[in-house]
């Protein structure tokens, strides 16, 4: 029952935001290779400002777009904003673009590896289905066997003082 509640939750947690401005992403290439892995997921933050070394989720993010997270390898400041050059740890190069300022959705706090395996998971369909709705069922029908013992029991109990 735990587990079902600890997915549901997560599952929740990478479609909403969380209070706090925090956000789960799931790790879906191994370009952050040892530090982290494909399959994580990654709790970020969005911060005031960033350094290089830090770790940063940015890009796009939609239902085609998937954002990235990569290391800060430099930074500049043109007009006021920040643009900062970044590179995978696995990677040979430095990415291709930059990410500007507004492109940065937050910084990664600490990743769980091969979470974002389960959570993508329960994203699909058949996943959904065989990690949160059949267990919940399971759950619901095993609740409704103890309710309909107790209720022979006590009407088991009121025949007897009947008698």
């Amino acid at each position: 029952m735990t587990a079902i509640i600890a997915v549901a939750v997560l599952m929740m947690g990478t479609l909403f935001p969380i209070t706090g401005n925090y956000k789960i992403k799931i790790v879906l290439s191994g370009s952050m290779e040892p530090a982290i892995h494909t399959g994580s997921i990654v709790v970020i933050k969005p911060e005031a400002s960033y350094t290089v070394g830090d770790v940063i989720t940015f890009g796009k993010d939609t239902k085609k777009d998937v954002p990235t997270t990569h290391r800060i390898k430099e930074m500049r400041v043109e007009e006021g904003k920040y643009a900062y050059r970044t590179k995978g740890d696995a990677n040979k190069t430095e990415d291709a673009n930059e990410a500007p300022e507004s492109a940065v959705i937050g910084k990664v706090l600490f990743s769980v590896p091969f979470l974002g395996f389960v959570l993508d998971f329960a994203k699909k369909p058949i996943g959904f289905l065989l990690l949160v709705v059949i267990p919940a069922i399971a759950v619901i029908f095993d609740e409704v066997g103890d309710i309909w013992k107790e209720i022979k029991k006590k009407k088991s109990v009121e025949e007897k003082k009947e008698i």
